[in-house]
C-alpha cells in the first residue's frame, strides 16, 4: 500500500524508502483522499480506512502559480537511472559487509595468536566411548517409548515358581530391539546369560530420573523466559502406594497463550510445616524456578487435606507476598468450600457422593436403570426429570449446584440402588449388587441426609458468586465487587442461626420421611453418651454441623479473597469490554500499585492507561471491544502499551482466571487421563511425566551426556 501511495504522489525519490521511514517522517494531506476513504474527520484528527489510497492530485496547478517557479523541482528519474542507483547501493552495501567480515576475521586471528580465549578442540571419542554412548542412547529411547506409551516397567506381577526367570517390560523391549537388528545392543549382550537382567533396576531408575528432569526442563525453560508464573496443585494421588501432590505451572508463552502444564509430583507429607519446606525446596532448588516471579498459588484438595495446604499457602505468602492465594478456575467455588469444611460428617458425605457417582459411571446399564426410576418419579414433571437425566451424564459432582442436584436425586438414587442391591436375578454382577447395597445404606443414613441439606442451604449464598468467578472476564470483575454482599448475607445467617437451622432441619426431616429414614442421633454419639444425653437431634446438628460450617465458609471466603486478590481482580477493568461496561470511567492506577515493580515503565503508567482508554473510547464503529485477556494480548498493537501488556500477562496467570483456549489446558486433562488409565501399583512419577508431556521435545544426546557425567 505504501508503494501505491508513493506512485500516486509521483515521488520517485521516495521509492527506496521503507514503510517505517515513510510512516515516521512523511505526511500526506487529507485533501488527497476521497470522502469514502475517510472513517472519521474532525479539526483535530482524520482517521482513514485500512484500504485508503490517495487519488486526488492537481498536477497542473503549479503552471498557473507564479511562485512555484522558485521551488526546487524534483527530477523525474527514468527506469534505467533508478536501476543504476539501486545497483550502486547494493554494491556499496556488499563492500561494507566484506570489510566488516575482514575486520572480524583479523580480530579472531589476533586473539588466537595471543593465546587468549582460544577454544579447545573437541577431543575425539574413542571407539569404546562412542559405542557406550550409542548403547546408552538405545536404552534412553526404550525408556522414553515406555513413558510416552504408558508401559509399566514391571512385567508379570504374578508370583512365579523359584528358578523361573521372566523378563520385565523394559528387558522385553530391549530383547525385541536386539532381535530387530540393533547391533550396538547385540554386541553388548551377546555373551550375557539369558536369565540375567540386562539393565539393573538401579540403572533404570537413574536413567528415568534424567529423562524426567530433561523433559521437565524444556517446560521450565519456557516458564523462565516468560518470567511470571503461578503454581497450582491438584488432589493428592496414590503413586505406587505413596501419596503424591501433582504440581502444575501456569504461564504465558511467547505466542501470548496462557498455558497450564504439568511439571511433576511432590511426595506428600502429613506434617504441613515439613510439606511447606519441601514444596519450596523442590520448586526453587530442584526445579530451578524463582519464586520471586510467582504471582499466584492455588490448591485443589481432597476433603481433609484443605487445612494442611492452607498452611503451605500461608508459608509461601510470608516469603513471597505477591504469590496471591486464589481459587483455581477448574474447581467450582462451592465444591472447593465443601471440601475445606473441617467437619468429619462433611468429609464422609463427600466421599459417599463420589462413590455413588463412580458406580453409576462404571455401568451404563445402571445409568439406564436410574433413568427409568427418574421417569417414574417425575412422570408429572417430565421437564424436571429430563433435566436431571441430562445432568447425570455430566460431571455433576463438580457443579456449583451439586448439593441441590443431589437433594433432587436422592429418592431416585435410593430406589434404584435398592432395586439393584436386592435383585435376586443374575442381571447384575455381585460387585455392582454389593456396592449398590452398601451405598444405599449410606444414603439412607440420617447423618448423610442432614449434612447434604445443610450444605445445600449454606452454599446457596455463594452459588451465584462462584458461578460468576468461572464466567466471562466481566463476570469475574463484577464478582469481586459482590463479595461484600455475600459475606453480609452469611453473617446475617450466623447471627440468626437458630432460625435458619430450624428451617434446614425441617427440610432434612421431610426428606428423611420421604425415604422412610428414622430421625436419630449418630450411633457413635449415642454410644459415647451411654444414653445420658438429653440433647435433641436438631440441637446436636446445629452445634456439630450448621454453626461450624457457616463460620468456616465465612472465614474461608475472607482468606481466599484477600485484599491483594481483590485488587488484582479489580485490575481486570483493563480489558476493553469491561472498560466499556464501566463507560470508560476506570481507575486501574490505584489497584495496579501491587504490580508496580513488574512494569517496564511504571512512571508512565498513568499516561499509558489514559491512552489505552482513549484508544477504545474513540474506536471506529466497526471495531468490537476485546472481551478477554486472551483477546487483548493478541491485539496487533499491544506492544505499544508495554505497561498494559505486562499487567495483562500477570493477571492472565492468576489461577482464578480460566484458560480461554482449551488446547492449552491439556496438562490437567492428561494428568486425569493418566491417573484414570493406570493402575495404582503401576504408576510411576517418572513415567507419568513422560506420558503426560509426550509431545515435549527431548534431546537424547543431552540425556546421555548427563548420565555419563553423573554416573561415570
Amino acid at each position: 500500500r505504501c508503494q501505491r501511495w508513493v506512485e500516486n504522489c509521483r515521488r520517485a525519490d521516495l521509492e527506496d524508502k521503507t514503510p517505517d521511514q515513510l510512516n515516521k517522517h512523511y505526511r500526506l494531506c487529507a485533501k488527497h483522499f476521497e470522502t469514502s476513504m475517510i472513517c472519521k474527520s474532525s479539526p483535530y484528527r482524520t482517521v482513514l480506512r485500512d484500504n485508503a489510497v490517495p487519488t486526488i492530485f492537481d498536477l497542473t496547478s503549479h503552471l498557473n502559480n507564479p511562485h512555484s517557479r522558485h521551488r526546487k523541482r524534483i527530477k523525474e528519474l527514468s527506469e534505467d537511472e533508478i536501476r543504476t542507483l539501486k545497483q550502486q547501493k547494493i554494491e556499496a552495501f556488499e563492500r561494507e559487509q566484506a570489510t566488516r567480515e575482514l575486520n572480524e576475521s583479523n580480530e579472531q586471528n589476533t586473539v588466537s595468536e595471543g593465546g587468549e580465549e582460544q577454544e579447545e578442540e573437541a577431543v575425539p571419542l574413542t571407539l569404546e566411548e562412542r559405542e557406550n554412548k550409542d548403547y546408552l542412547k538405545s536404552l534412553f529411547e526404550i525408556l522414553i517409548l515406555m513413558g510416552k506409551q504408558n508401559i509399566p516397567l514391571d512385567g508379570h506381577n504374578d508370583e512365579l515358581p523359584e528358578g523361573i526367570f521372566t523378563s520385565d517390560n523394559f528387558q522385553a523391549l530391549l530383547e525385541y530391539r536386539i532381535n530387530a537388528g540393533d547391533e550396538i545392543l547385540r554386541k553388548r549382550f551377546e555373551m550375557t546369560a539369558v536369565n540375567l537382567e540386562y539393565c539393573p533396576k538401579t540403572q533404570q531408575k537413574q536413567m528415568l530420573e534424567i529423562c524426567e528432569n530433561c523433559i521437565r526442563e524444556e517446560t521450565l525453560r519456557e516458564v523462565r523466559d516468560s518470567h511470571f508464573f503461578s503454581i497450582v496443585t491438584d488432589e493428592v494421588v496414590d503413586i505406587a502406594g505413596e501419596e503424591h501432590l501433582p504440581v502444575l505451572v501456569r504461564f504465558v508463552d511467547d505466542s501470548h497463550n496462557l498455558r497450564e502444564e504439568f511439571i511433576g509430583f511432590l511426595p506428600y507429607e502429613a506434617d504441613p510445616e515439613i510439606l511447606a519446606v519441601k514444596f519450596h525446596t523442590t520448586v526453587t532448588e530442584k526445579w530451578g524456578l524463582n519464586m520471586e516471579y510467582c504471582r499466584g498459588q492455588a490448591y485443589i484438595v481432597s476433603s481433609g487435606f484443605a487445612s494442611k495446604m492452607k498452611i503451605v499457602a500461608t508459608r509461601l505468602l510470608e516469603k513471597y507476598p505477591q504469590a496471591v492465594y486464589t481459587l483455581c478456575s477448574s474447581c467450582a467455588l462451592n465444591v472447593w468450600l465443601a471440601k475445606s469444611v473441617p467437619v468429619v460428617g462433611v468429609s464422609v458425605a463427600l466421599g459417599t457422593i463420589e462413590e455413588v457417582c463412580c458406580l453409576f459411571n462404571q455401568s451404563p446399564q445402571l445409568l439406564v436403570e436410574l433413568d427409568n426410576t427418574i421417569s417414574v418419579l417425575f412422570q408429572n414433571n417430565e421437564e424436571k426429570g429430563n433435566e436431571l437425566k441430562e445432568i447425570l451424564r455430566s460431571q455433576w459432582t463438580g457443579r456449583h449446584d451439586t448439593f441441590e442436584v443431589l437433594v433432587d436425586l436422592m429418592q431416585a438414587l435410593v430406589l434404584c440402588l435398592d432395586a439393584v442391591g436386592n435383585d435376586s436375578s443374575v442381571r447384575w454382577s455381585n460387585f455392582i449388587a454389593g456396592r449398590a447395597f452398601v451405598l444405599s445404606s449410606a444414603l439412607t443414613d440420617f447423618d448423610f441426609i442432614v449434612t447434604i441439606v445443610i450444605l445445600k442451604n449454606v452454599l446457596s449464598f455463594t452459588r451465584a458468586f462462584g458461578k460468576n468467578l468461572q464466567g466471562q472476564t466481566s463476570d469475574v470483575f463484577f464478582a469481586a465487587s459482590s463479595l461484600t454482599a455475600v459475606l453480609h448475607s452469611l453473617n446475617e445467617v450466623m447471627e440468626n442461626i437458630e432460625v435458619y437451622h430450624e428451617f434446614w432441619f425441617e427440610e432434612a426431616t421431610n426428606l428423611a420421611a420421604k425415604l422412610d429414614v428414622q430421625i436419630k442421633l449418630p450411633g457413635k454419639f449415642r454410644r459415647a453418651q451411654q444414653g445420658n444425653s438429653e440433647i435433641t437431634s436438631e440441637n446436636y446438628y446445629k452445634e456439630i454441623l450448621s454453626v461450624p460450617t457457616v463460620e468456616h465458609i465465612i472465614q474461608e471466603l475472607k482468606d481466599i479473597f484477600s485484599e491483594q486478590h481483590l485488587k488484582a481482580l479489580k485490575c481486570l477493568s483493563l480489558v476493553p469490554s469491561v472498560m466499556g461496561q464501566l463507560k470508560f470511567n476506570t481507575s486501574e492506577e490505584h489497584h495496579a500499585d501491587m504490580y508496580k515493580n513488574d512494569l517496564p515503565n511504571p512512571d508512565t503508567l498513568s499516561a499509558e492507561l489514559h491512552c489505552w482508554r482513549i484508544k477504545w473510547k474513540h474506536r471506529g464503529k466497526d471495531i468490537e471491544l476485546p472481551t478477554t485477556i486472551y483477546d487483548s494480548l493478541h491485539l496487533p498493537d499491544i506492544r505499544f502499551f508495554p505497561n498494559v501488556y505486562a499487567l495483562l500477562k500477570v493477571l492472565c496467570i492468576l489461577p482464578v482466571m480460566k484458560v480461554e483456549n482449551e488446547k492449552y489446558e491439556i496438562g490437567r486433562k492428561r494428568l486425569k487421563a493418566y491417573l484414570k488409565n493406570t493402575l495404582t501399583e503401576q504408576r510411576s512419577s517418572n513415567l507419568a511425566l513422560l506420558n503426560i508431556n509426550f509431545d515435549t521435545k527431548h534431546d537424547l544426546d543431552l540425556m546421555v551426556d548427563t548420565y555419563i557425567k553423573l554416573y561415570p
